[in-house]
């Protein structure tokens, strides 16, 4: 059964940081390009970021490039996002995904 299991989101003020994991189980981790996608009340989901299995290709969207970074430990089956420079429009429940599967999401709310 696959599983991802996100952590780490929380309360941070604007300009502050977070890092976000998950952690997969149930498939080859280190074969499958993973992605992180969120979605902001009211808002339909929105695709952030992308990394292949090798972890040495990134892509992100254009809203979080410069501030965000992926990465991932294939020897731990784990895949992150860092967050830097957060803004109150980053506010959202951030998903893991390996498509279709996704995780059951990690809140995070920038708020002053």
């Amino acid at each position: 059964e696959v599983q991802l299991v996100e952590s780490g989101g929380g309360l941070v003020q604007p300009g502050g940081s977070l890092r976000l994991s998950c952690a997969a189980s149930g498939f080859t981790f280190s074969s499958a390009a993973m992605d992180w996608v969120r979605q902001a009340p009211g808002k339909g989901r929105e695709w952030v970021s992308a990394i292949n299995s090798g972890g040495d290709v990134t892509n992100y969207a254009n809203s979080v490039k410069g501030r965000f970074t992926i990465s991932r430990d294939n020897a731990k089956n784990t895949l992150y996002l860092q967050l830097n420079n957060l803004k109150t429009e980053d506010t959202a429940m951030y998903y893991c995904l390996w498509s279709p599967h996704r995780g059951q999401g990690t809140q995070v709310t920038v708020s002053s």
